[in-house]
């Protein structure tokens, strides 16, 4: 359907049928916005309704409702014999705003001081956003949420509803639902070795989340923090917002290299740490190198941070257990997510942590309300019980599988030794290094432009000398057919830039 146009003195109001907001909620925000930017002013006459209606193609009833607002919010007055007209009590011009297409103010400039994470946050602004929606080849980090047994869950959710959620309707224990904490103290110990009862399992609304409520808790501004270098920059956030510093630590064929962190930063407040399939370059962390880290972390009274984000996902063997399970002296925090497991938009993650911090997270969660809706909390404790969860994981790995080795195939035959790729034993994703000189971010930033979803690996480097050239390449969501388009036009792509 086309966009409508009519014209009040000096602005013009374009109305588009498919934009989210209402017809009338756009001609309120184009009319709102030509009065605060001095366009229309004091005093100035408003067309009639009828005539605006009229010239716009909608019903009287629209730009009556559009009048209303404007006029209950002192914007326009109403006079006998003088119709609509602007109000008399209006702010001084504004020359920072302008009106977009939809109608709705852009600020050029934040209208008070950012933080220092939110300005760093924006200068990352040149690298490709994560992706919303269907993801594309090759967004990672991501599973096959085409193939999750959705109409079961709606099963189960449907059936909670009617049978127990007017039980639970009130305001709940902020650490989550009891049954579900002792299911999933249940899997974890089958399945990861993470040895705690259920007061210690704190639900949370995704894994970014488990940081950040950690991060309050445990940092004070200017702390130290030591962060695998290269790392999972979802975690560098939460930290820097909390003020802390990050030391990055690089990591080698064992993990993270504890003596470099003893040698250059002995009394960090805290590590985080992916042990079992390192973020992003994929190693395990040695057994050597574990107990380095427990006992540094006992000698320096720190905490360990575990980021066991996607290890459910093994190809070889038992998945690797989790550090938690060494851990004697209650230093290691263990940090689940279930939005990779089943599918992102359920955001619901958990904490295993040591006794003596569950009274205090547990206060830090319900004084800023971060619970996760109970509705959910309900649902996956069934398809946790039922063995629907671990049934789903089986057969997850089997198509991972195959679709790891699809790319790697097809990454070898498009590419060859334009992309040295590491073939990961676990996870949703893996990592090709470019040769030099090609730029990871240039090669991104092109690959968004042409329909693919690139994540370049110098983006997860803190120091600029360390920082490699690279593309971390997600897999599990995408298909044989895409695999082999997206391979082929990233084949292309690298071949521009090597010209």
């Amino acid at each position: 359907m086309p966009k409508r146009a009519a014209f009040l003195p000096q602005i013009g109001i374009t109305l588009d049928p498919g934009a989210p907001e209402s017809l009338q909620r756009q001609i309120y925000q184009w009319i709102r916005q030509a009065i605060l930017s001095g366009q229309l002013r004091a005093g100035q006459r408003l067309p009639s309704m009828r005539t605006l209606a009229s010239e716009l193609g909608v019903s009287r009833n629209t730009t009556s409702l559009a009048y209303a607002q404007l006029l209950a919010e002192g914007y326009v007055q109403s006079k006998v014999g003088q119709g609509t007209i602007v109000g008399p009590n209006i702010p001084e011009k504004d020359h920072s705003s302008a009106v977009s297409s939809s109608g709705l103010v852009m600020s050029e400039e934040a209208p008070t001081p950012l933080s220092h994470s939110a300005r760093r946050l924006r200068q990352k602004q040149d690298l490709p956003a994560r992706g919303t929606g269907a993801p594309r080849p090759f967004r990672a980090g991501v599973g096959a949420i085409d193939v999750f047994p959705y109409k079961l869950w709606g099963q189960i959710l449907a059936r909670r509803t009617r049978s127990t959620l007017p039980a639970v309707a009130d305001y709940q224990d902020p650490a989550g639902y009891r049954p579900l904490r002792e299911a999933i103290a249940t899997h974890l110990a089958l399945t990861r070795g993470v040895r705690c009862q259920p007061e210690q399992v704190i639900i949370v609304a995704g894994g970014q989340a488990g940081f950040e409520l950690l991060a309050q808790v445990l940092l004070d501004p200017n702390d130290l923090a030591w962060v695998e270098e290269p790392g999972y920059f979802g975690s560098h956030k939460a930290l820097e917002s909390a003020g802390a510093r990050l030391v990055p630590i690089p990591v080698s064929k064992d993990g993270l290299q504890v003596q470099v962190g003893r040698a250059h930063c002995p009394h960090a407040r805290l590590a985080v740490v992916t042990p079992s399939h390192q973020c992003p370059l994929g190693m395990v962390m040695s057994l050597r190198q574990r107990q380095a880290l427990l006992q540094w972390a006992e000698q320096a009274n720190a905490w360990i941070l575990e980021d066991d984000y996607d290890s459910e996902y093994r190809y070889s063997g038992r998945p690797i257990e989790a550090l938690q399970g060494l851990d004697n002296k209650g230093r290691v925090i263990y940090i689940g997510t279930l939005s990779k497991v089943m599918f992102p938009a359920l955001r619901l993650g958990y904490l295993v942590v040591p006794p003596q911090l569950v009274d205090i997270i547990t206060v830090v969660q319900r004084h800023f309300q971060r619970q996760v809706p109970i509705l959910e909390q309900l649902a996956l404790t069934d398809f946790l019980q039922e063995g629907h969860f671990a049934r789903h994981i089986r057969q997850m790995r089997t198509l991972y599988k195959l679709r790891r080795d699809r790319l790697v195939e097809a990454l070898g035959r498009e590419l060859g030794t334009s992309l040295h790729v590491r073939v990961p034993e676990a996870g949703l994703h893996l990592v090709g290094q470019l040769p030099a000189p090609l730029s990871d971010v240039q090669i991104a930033q092109e690959a968004g432009r042409r329909g693919l979803e690139l994540h370049p690996l110098s983006a997860c480097y803190l120091s600029p000398t360390e920082r490699q050239s690279g593309l971390v390449l997600g897999y599990a969501a995408y298909n044989e057919e895409e695999i082999q388009a997206g391979v082929h036009t990233l084949a292309d792509i690298v071949s521009h830039f090597k010209e």
